[in-house]
């Protein structure tokens, strides 16, 4: 199924039952769903197609072990990757950055990335070797559990996309500001207080 409608940034249309982590700015990355799940499902990608289908996300189940989406955010959209294998009950999700690393910078780039996964406690940042795109990365394991919750799918998400725009700024200070990166992080890490 694929939806073709482009939503505007941060405006979803389930009622708000809860808002999770709030980026720079302020205003949510999503908001969770309005209803109960009674039932889940073996597979967590059914309850992914709704999450997104409430934000009004583009997205594409690509089959019963995939699916894709895209979410709006400050700094750019970002590509949701999920792959689900009920072989071993385990659910790997990419969230990409829409940033392309010049060869040139993949070393400072992969420097940065190491100073940013350790600020982490969930997932870990990476880069595609393929297409050189910065990325983040969780995996959850459902063996012997009844299946993943609506609350721990929205975590797993909005965890990921407040991580990729808190250092989004850092990113971008490595690749084209031409910063070293523990300057782009201190530089991205810092908090506006007050207000000029």
């Amino acid at each position: 199924m694929v939806s073709r409608v482009r939503p505007e940034p941060h405006r979803c249309r389930c009622v708000p039952m809860a808002t999770f982590g709030l980026p720079p700015g302020g205003r949510p990355i999503m908001t969770a769903l309005s209803f109960s799940v009674q039932e889940r499902s073996s597979n967590p990608l059914d309850m992914l197609e709704q999450i997104v289908t409430a934000n009004d996300w583009i997205f594409d189940r690509r089959s019963d072990h995939e699916m894709a989406a895209e979410a709006p955010g400050k700094w750019c959209d970002y590509g949701l990757y999920f792959s689900w294998s009920s072989e071993i009950s385990a659910m790997h999700f990419t969230c990409t950055f829409d940033l392309k690393v010049p060869e040139k910078r993949r070393a400072a780039l992969y420097e940065l990335l190491a100073l940013a996964n350790d600020k982490l406690w969930i997932g870990h940042f990476g880069m595609d070797s393929e297409d050189g795109m910065p990325l983040f990365r969780h995996s959850v394991l459902l063996r012997g559990a009844p299946g993943a919750s609506a609350e721990s799918l929205e975590d797993m998400m909005d965890i990921a996309i407040t991580e990729c725009e808190r250092f989004f700024p850092a990113f971008q200070f490595v690749l084209w500001g031409g910063k070293a990166p523990a300057e782009a992080m201190a530089a991205a890490m810092l908090e506006c207080v007050g207000e000029a």
